[in-house]
């Protein structure tokens, strides 16, 4: 009796069913799973057989309406990885080698077209080629080694390669730069290495990663070298570097951008200078250190640091001393108005980036290559910044000052 609401469609193929049933009687679930197997090859050998009669325009035996000097030319045998098990079909191809299916992608080899995206969405997320092997045994049913994970992955290394040498912007606004470590293997030896990256701001208010370089420490030389970098991708300017002090950096931008204004970070100094402060002291110490940075100008910081160091450099001498030492690269924001401040005088624009890259990676103690370290900090990077929407709200006030501060660099 046919079902209540059956279409006449539905009704056809329920008949078809029990036929075949009749005829192919079920004895157990692998039987299930056989001929679920031999219906999907045969759908996809009669799709990729119809690509190839749309490709050269007759089908296989109307060789009167051919108007080609293509023909087929036998067939390639290709594996298909599917939930329900492996799987061999016959690929059509053409004589000419012109035919590329879009039912089966020509290096595809799984059913799941997504499967090698999910493998590297999960490994950009920070996951191990375990957990990435048990998942996708859990998903597909589908064995898969580290081996061939580790295979899957790499063919992210040439477009990482790509992108680290890319071209950028001419001028941007503001770059801010750090250093972020981690240990790789090298020559039987674990050596800890230093990836520096760099973010910058464009003059239309947009973030970007401009690239991430892997050295093994903080120096002038690398540091010039990753100047270097950004200069022969095109970039012409940079207005302000916002940095850490790091080792070397001022000198190697100088170097390449000569005109570059140069920020220190002011939290980090602060940071540096209350580390040894005793907990007792720390609120009036901190109280007293703040008018410093948070003058109005730079006069009135140089008054309260005066009045800073006469009052603590009894005790904590090596305070002013510092701010002193590093007054030049410092003081740079007092240039500018509060909007410009606000964006230069702290590099958390790049350490907030750096957390999401150390929460992604905190899995790998050791990578076993550079490599294989930039491969990883590339799809995190990918991931991280597929977020980065739109612009600051207050950038449109932000270039009108820009202009006026930097105007005949930006004509």
């Amino acid at each position: 009796m046919a079902k209540r609401n059956e279409s006449p469609e539905d009704k056809k193929r329920r008949e078809l069913v029990q036929a075949f049933l009749k005829d192919n009687p079920i004895k157990d679930p692998n039987d299930i799973q056989e001929i679920m197997k031999e219906m999907m090859r045969q759908v996809l050998q009669g799709g990729l057989e119809a690509e190839l009669d749309e490709e050269l325009g007759y089908t296989r035996y109307d060789y009167r309406n051919t108007e080609t000097d293509n023909s087929r030319n036998g067939f390639s045998k290709k594996t298909m990885h599917t939930s329900i098990g492996d799987m061999d079909i016959d690929v059509p191809r053409d004589r000419q080698g012109v035919f590329e299916p879009r039912l089966i992608k020509k290096y595809q080899n799984t059913l799941t077209q997504d499967i090698e995206a999910k493998i590297i969405s999960m490994y950009a997320k920070g996951m191990t080629t375990g957990d990435i092997e048990t998942h996708i045994r859990d998903l597909y049913g589908i064995e898969m080694s580290d081996s061939t994970i580790s295979r899957v992955t790499d063919k992210i290394l040439p477009i990482a390669k790509e992108w680290q040498s890319r071209p950028l912007e001419e001028i941007y606004a503001v770059v801010f730069m750090d250093a972020i470590h981690y240990h790789v293997r090298s020559e039987g030896q674990i050596i800890k290495k230093a990836v520096y990256i760099a973010i910058g701001i464009q003059m239309d208010g947009i973030r970007d990663v401009l690239g991430m370089w892997v050295g093994e420490n903080e120096s002038a030389k690398f540091w010039l070298s990753v100047m270097n970098s950004l200069k022969n991708r095109g970039v012409q300017d940079i207005l302000i570097a916002s940095v850490d002090g790091l080792t070397g950096f001022t000198e190697a931008i100088s170097t390449v951008f000569p005109k570059t204004e140069i920020q220190r970070c002011i939290i980090h100094q602060i940071r540096n200078s209350t580390k040894f402060v005793s907990y007792k002291d720390l609120k009036a110490l901190m109280a007293d250190l703040k008018k410093v940075y948070t003058a109005v100008d730079e006069q009135t910081a140089f008054y309260e640091l005066d009045a800073f160091a006469e009052k603590w450099d009894k005790k904590y001498p090596k305070i002013s001393e510092s701010w002193r030492n590093n007054w030049p690269q410092l003081s740079t924001y007092f240039k500018y108005p509060n909007e410009i401040r606000k964006l230069i005088y702290t590099t958390n624009a790049i350490e907030g980036f750096n957390r999401q890259l150390r929460k992604v990676t905190k899995s790998k103690t050791v990578f076993p290559s550079d490599d294989s370290l930039l491969k990883m900090l590339y799809l995190a990077t990918m991931d991280i910044t597929r977020k980065w929407i739109g612009r600051r709200q207050d950038f449109g006030l932000i270039h009108s000052q820009l202009l006026i501060y930097f105007g005949d660099r930006l004509e």
